[in-house]
């Protein structure tokens, strides 16, 4: 059995710095002679464009360059900017929708970059963006997320980005015909804005020639692919780095156009050059989150076990194809589909509609918050239709331990699972017995009180590879290279704590080094629940490679049989002797011998297969029927995490995502008008949730070790969301039901609050 972490809940190196305001963001990062840019965007959200004047923009003061889509195709710069394109049922790739830097003949979206201005202060650029006369001849507006309306892209007939579907749909139609009950519900996911506490940007430089780019990303590796590409560069002859970042969530995670602006900026002045967004940019021009309506069936036999599961989606795309916004609602939607339960048959259909917005794409789940939620929230809605206990129904319907491993009816193989286990020390933590007697407190007030479950699983996604690199340096430290990127979940602390439980290095020796594509050759960059379990998984590997190679040092320095040197996890012992050798005392002989192999060390690691994080999540609200004011008022975690490497980091991950799930059930969505605009543009008017609309979480484990890698982790980046918006939703209905509410969509604000319950007078 392998060694695995020690779970000690060691609290966070970083934090010293950045709670002293040391940390070092993109921002921080810029050289200061940088130029800056600006973006003119577009205030149409559909129209062609008959033309654009720049030329009193490229004379005002201070102005050093004004890049439109011309004066790049002058250049050279023709590249569009990527998108995952699916293969529709019939067979075909689904079009590509042709998203070039700056908007060339048409604008799509409210805030699409139409033209960007450098000039050497902030003051200048936004003076001269002024400047700018930009004619468009204004097309109506598609809003409504179904086929039809004025067309986006000629190659897109109808509006329609793609046609997806994955299972039997003969099979279910048999499920149908064959059931006791078969009951369909109509589910809506509201769309989100990311809001990350920094929001995007970037700088460049050339450093010798090369091309550098700073930009707080997820990653560096695709960018600088990106980059090569479009700029028809060879990869060494770029340089991508990412400093300290703010918060990245899936929406730093993939190129935007400011990016590329920036480095070709700078290869054409010669100069560096910076760029930031501000808070109304980034609602305007970062990629949104979720925007989809399903309708979901399930058919059930006599006992109430359920013989099929089919969802047909409407999934909102945006102006475009983002860089991974098709497989989301899609081929990442599925890997989760059936969840926690023995379910056959599934099916699931998927339309993706281009509209007048904002790209839709990764956002902290991708496709799994999006599947759990439609699945959670027919499972209350189907029991309280039978009249039966959802907590029973659930349970009666999931995967048996004993069944592992299991496949789903969307032929994904899940390795573990314990949800009977879950669900008991749930009920017990949540006080399940004692929920009536809240609620007639509750009652006694004058309140509405509701229980909400969900019983959610993810899949980790990404990819399953990572590399990492240890160098021995001459005053006794360590430097951990890793291939993935801290945006707030504390890797400097779990790799470095992991990397010292296996190797017996001193911790606070370990420098952990991330985010630059000259330092570390390939890496897969932060999402998908990802980075722990593969970046742990590389450097377990890489200490098996350490020990080897330096056992086998010491016995020939020794003049020993290798097989006489062992490891403990701490030091070096040789047999027959009392001479001990902790690693770095191993390192200092080997470059007293010259021994420079042995100072610098790369190892890479994949993972066996996909884990599975699983839980339970229960929320408790309370609503004033005069009002329509809700609060979750109670909050109960029960996470399947595998080991815990670092238990208080866990629990911070989920804490986090929590409060992003209960934001975009209680408060968070974005509302456009008819004509494409953006009414949610600000703070004032796009709410988020504070410290006072959260309860104090209660976070317990079980563990049930994952078998798809060598550390038993499963991953917990983005539990917390996947099992927090239903568990908000379903509190919400069952504290509504008793007053005639059939169904409640997000977000429940009190105005949608009040106004449901007045309907169902």
């Amino acid at each position: 059995m392998e060694k695995f972490g020690k779970s000690q809940s060691v609290e966070r190196r970083e934090d010293d710095r950045f709670l002293r305001g040391l940390g070092r963001y993109v921002d921080d990062t810029a050289p200061l002679a940088a130029l800056h840019g600006y973006v003119f965007r577009s205030p149409y959200a559909h129209g062609v464009i008959k033309s654009l004047d720049v030329e009193a923009a490229k004379a005002a003061l201070g102005v050093q360059l004004v890049l439109t889509s011309k004066v790049l195709e002058d250049f050279g710069i023709i590249g569009k900017m990527e998108a995952s394109l699916l293969k529709n049922q019939d067979g075909q790739t689904a079009p590509n929708t042709d998203r070039f830097l700056l908007a060339k003949d048409k604008v799509r979206f409210v805030g699409e970059p139409v033209a960007m201005v450098f000039a050497e202060t902030l003051a200048q650029a936004r003076a001269a963006v002024e400047l700018i006369w930009l004619e468009i001849e204004d097309l109506p507006a598609h809003m409504d997320v179904q086929p039809g309306g004025a067309s986006l892209h000629d190659k897109a007939p109808d509006n329609v980005a793609f046609d997806w579907a994955m299972g039997d749909l003969v099979q279910m139609e048999t499920a149908k015909s064959e059931a006791a009950h078969v009951l369909s519900f109509d589910i809506a996911d509201n769309r989100i804005i990311c809001n990350s506490m920094e929001p995007r940007g970037c700088w460049a430089e050339l450093e010798k020639g090369r091309l550098h780019l700073c930009v707080n990303g997820q990653g560096v590796w695709a960018q600088k692919t990106q980059l090569a590409n479009m700029f028809g560069l060879a990869e060494s002859e770029i340089r991508v780095t990412n400093p300290d970042v703010g918060g990245g969530f899936g929406m730093k995670a993939m190129s935007y156009p400011e990016y590329f602006l920036v480095a070709q900026a700078t290869r054409m002045l010669g100069k560096p050059v910076r760029w930031m967004s501000d808070r109304s940019e980034a609602m305007l021009s970062d990629n949104a989150g979720r925007d989809l309506t399903s309708t979901a069936t399930l058919t059930l036999n006599s006992d109430l076990k359920i013989t099929g599961y089919q969802v047909q989606t409407f999934a909102n795309m945006g102006a475009y194809s983002g860089q991974f916004a098709q497989p989301i609602q899609t081929q990442l939607f599925s890997k989760v589909l059936t969840g926690l339960y023995d379910i056959p048959v599934a099916y699931l259909q998927v339309t993706g509609i281009y509209t007048n917005t904002t790209q839709v794409d990764a956002y902290r789940g991708a496709g799994r918050p999006e599947a759990i939620y439609v699945l959670e929230r027919v499972m209350d809605y189907a029991a309280r239709s039978l009249g039966c206990d959802p907590w029973g129904f659930r349970r009666q319907n999931f995967i048996s331990a004993d069944n592992f491993p299991y496949k789903t009816a969307s032929k994904v193989r899940y390795d573990v699972g314990d949800f009977h286990q879950v669900l008991d020390k749930v009920i017990e933590k949540c006080d399940l017995a004692g929920f009536e007697k809240r609620r007639m407190d509750s009652a006694s007030k004058g309140l509405l009180r509701g229980m909400g479950l969900c019983c959610y699983i993810e899949s980790i996604l990404g990819d399953p590879t990572e590399t990492s690199r240890v160098v021995f340096n001459e005053d006794g430290t360590v430097d951990l290279f890793v291939g993935t990127q801290s945006n707030g979940q504390g890797h400097e602390t779990v790799y470095a704590q992991y990397l010292a439980d296996q190797s017996g290095l001193p911790v606070e020796m370990i420098n952990v080094i991330q985010g630059d594509s000259d330092k570390i050759p390939t890496g897969g960059g932060t999402g998908g629940s990802r980075s722990a379990t593969v970046q742990n998984t590389a450097t377990l590997a890489l200490v098996r490679t350490l020990t080897e190679r330096y056992a086998a040092f010491l016995g020939q320095y020794h003049n020993v049989d290798i097989a006489s040197v062992s490891f403990d996890d701490e030091v070096f012992r040789v047999g027959g002797s009392n001479i001990v050798f902790s690693l770095i005392d191993a390192a200092d002989l080997a470059r007293t011998e010259g021994e420079q192999d042995l100072l610098d060390v790369t190892q890479s690691a994949t993972l066996d297969d996909l884990s599975f994080p699983n839980g339970a999540h229960v929320s408790e609200v309370e609503i004033d029927p005069e009002t329509g004011q809700s609060n979750v008022v109670r909050y109960v975690i029960v996470d399947d995490f595998g080991y815990l490497l670092n238990p208080m980091l866990v629990e911070g991950q989920v804490h986090g995502g929590v409060v992003q799930g209960l934001g975009q059930a209680m408060m968070e969505h974005v509302v456009y008008d008819e004509n494409g605009q953006l009414l949610t543009a600000s703070f004032m008017d796009y709410g988020m949730p504070r410290a006072g609309d959260v309860p104090m979480f209660e976070f317990n484990s079980v563990v049930v070790p994952s078998t798809a890698n060598p550390i038993g982790m499963k991953g917990c980046g983005e539990a917390g969301t996947i099992g927090s918006m239903a568990a908000v939703s379903n509190a919400v209905m069952d504290a509504l039901a008793g007053s005639g509410v059939t169904r409640a969509d997000m977000p429940f604000t009190p105005q949608r609050v009040w106004s449901m319950l007045q309907a169902a007078v």
